[in-house]
């Protein structure tokens, strides 16, 4: 049986749901409930005010210096693209689109690259609250993944600095559903 902390889970589909901890202490780093590390994330400004380019690595192979997973560029202010290891045309995985940014709620499509034809219908769509910390990804009618703040009894403040990621079992790649949490969030992690 696998162990939940073992970055092998991240290649192929979950067979349980699978919780996953991020937080603002170590805006760096994605965690399971015991404190490995997963997912390691770097962040590139080009630009003073915003975060133009975020890479995901594998945690166990960022120690072996081996290639990100998926590296996520900025095209402006309400639309980014994904690609597998480092940019480049050939390797596109995603794109997202914001199609809905009020005060409180937000609203994104994400196009998979290779699975529609027809770009008018996004593959996934993704929900929810930044401030809250919830977000909620869903494939059709299906949630795929759902962001949570993490409550203590007797709290009256709820602590928005240390949130959980729930991916549920499916066919979407952990790795992906992390990227598109990194986006939905835009450096508020």
């Amino acid at each position: 049986m696998a162990n939940s902390s073992d970055p092998a889970i991240c290649a192929a589909p979950l067979p349980i749901p699978v919780d996953l901890f991020l937080s603002k202490k170590h805006p760096d780093h994605v965690t399971t409930s015991s404190g490995n590390i997963i997912f390691r994330l770097s962040r590139q400004s080009l630009k003073s005010s915003s975060i133009d380019k975020i890479v995901l690595h594998d945690a166990a192979a960022a120690a072996a210096a081996a290639g990100p997973l998926i590296s996520i560029h900025r095209v402006n202010k309400e639309s980014w693209q994904g690609f597998k290891g480092d940019i480049g045309e050939q390797d596109l995985l995603f794109k997202v689109e914001r199609t809905l940014n009020k005060l409180r709620r937000t609203e994104f499509k994400v196009f998979l690259v290779g699975e529609n034809s027809d770009d008018s219908n996004a593959s996934l769509e993704m929900k929810g609250f930044p401030f809250q910390r919830s977000c909620t990804i869903y494939k059709g009618n299906t949630i795929v993944a759902q962001t949570s703040l993490m409550h203590k009894l007797h709290q009256i403040c709820v602590r928005r600095g240390r949130f959980r990621l729930t991916i549920f079992p499916g066919t979407v790649d952990p790795s992906l559903i992390v990227a598109l949490i990194v986006i939905f969030f835009d450096g508020r992690i």
